[in-house]
């Protein structure tokens, strides 16, 4: 057993603004850029890590996820996972949840998942599948801490799997852009916990 201060932390790293984040558009595959602000906020992002060292880093294989890990400094580290892409929102790409909420007003997408995307059960069996890689890359003596840059609904579903939690239960764990939390363990490696949620402090 790994006493406790030797057990790993696992960051969450949301990437930072795009032009369709501001507009409040659902962007799941679509390929959007940061936008100046969100380079910026990679760059203070990578300000609240600096100094921090990590066993892995992981990040979705779309530009705004890797390119907030780049401008954070850890481009040399990086390895890109598709699981760790965002829901596929199929016909709701690039609509907002206003207007959705218009044609569907009792729309719920932790019940109901996107038409033409993905169901709960398929994005939560992708967050299973990076919950995994994580747990691999913990292994070993020692403090394995682990960086992950990805986005703001599938970060929702890996902390959801780490915590043991159903898929839907995603729907408690909001993020802001460009944030950082901290997913860890309490006594062993049989209990995960939440160290930190959603922290922007480093965006002030």
């Amino acid at each position: 057993m790994l006493p406790l201060d030797k057990l790993p932390l696992v960051y969450l790293a949301r990437h930072g603004e795009t032009p369709w984040s501001l507009t409040g558009q659902h962007t799941g595959l679509s390929d959007i850029a940061l936008t100046e602000n969100g380079e910026e906020q990679a760059r203070k992002l990578g300000e609240r890590l600096k100094g921090l060292e990590f066993a892995r880093v992981f990040s979705s294989p779309l530009q705004r996820a890797k390119r907030t890990g780049e401008l954070a400094g850890f481009g040399a580290q990086i390895e890109v996972l598709d699981d760790l892409s965002e829901w596929h929102y199929g016909a709701f790409e690039g609509v907002t949840t206003r207007d959705i909420l218009k044609t569907r007003p009792d729309f719920f997408p932790f019940r109901d998942g996107f038409p033409e995307g993905e169901s709960v059960a398929e994005i939560g069996a992708r967050a299973d599948l990076v919950v995994m890689r994580i747990r691999e890359a913990e292994q070993g003596s020692g403090r394995k801490n682990i960086l992950v840059f990805s986005h703001g609904h599938m970060l929702r579903f890996v902390a959801a799997s780490f915590l043991k939690l159903p898929s839907p239960e995603a729907r408690i764990f909001n993020l802001a852009t460009a944030s950082v939390s901290i997913l860890g363990y309490d006594h062993n490696l049989m209990e995960p916990v939440i160290k930190l949620w959603n922290d922007t402090s480093h965006l002030a």
